[in-house]
């Protein structure tokens, strides 16, 4: 379906954005001594973290009924989903991962099953301490990159609406 190849992009412009926003690369330059070339990733999770904590500030919605209603909308298009996505799902919804992820320790487990995933090669399973160690700084660099990110996706939605 078009939306949903429209969604497809958004996302990998998105991605492509992240990687590229100094305030990221200032994030994932404080984690590389701790988290090497994971770090990125672990600045995601962070980020994660921080957009579902201030979740009304960008939202009318509260983030336990968006979460519901994200997952209602995962099983109605179960039939289309990618496998992998297929596979998480009833783990994602059982422990309602969207909304955990505002809570410390919702990130900790996230970040404890990302390290399971590399074969516990990373040092994800130590990751929150960074984050604790720099809290404070980590939400600073967040509200900084969101709000560009807002409006680049904002104008990406756009064109692509109007292409």
């Amino acid at each position: 379906p078009e939306r949903i190849q429209q969604g497809i992009i958004l996302h990998r412009a998105i991605d492509t954005f992240t990687d590229a926003h100094p305030t990221h690369k200032q994030s994932s330059k404080r984690l590389h001594p701790s988290q090497g070339h994971y770090s990125r990733v672990v600045v995601d999770v962070f980020y994660d973290h921080f957009l579902a904590k201030n979740w009304n500030t960008y939202s009318e919605i509260e983030l336990r009924l968006f979460a519901e209603e994200f997952y209602r909308l995962l099983k109605s298009r179960y039939p289309i989903l990618p496998e992998p996505t297929r596979h998480l799902m009833p783990y994602m919804i059982r422990d309602n991962w969207l909304y955990n992820y505002a809570t410390v320790d919702g990130i900790d487990k996230v970040l404890n099953g990302l390290y399971r995933r590399t074969g516990k090669k990373s040092n994800m399973n130590k990751a929150v301490l960074d984050l604790q160690a720099h809290y404070d700084l980590f939400e600073e660099e967040f509200t900084l990159f969101f709000e560009d990110l807002i409006i680049f996706s904002r104008e990406k939605f756009n064109s692509l609406n109007n292409s």
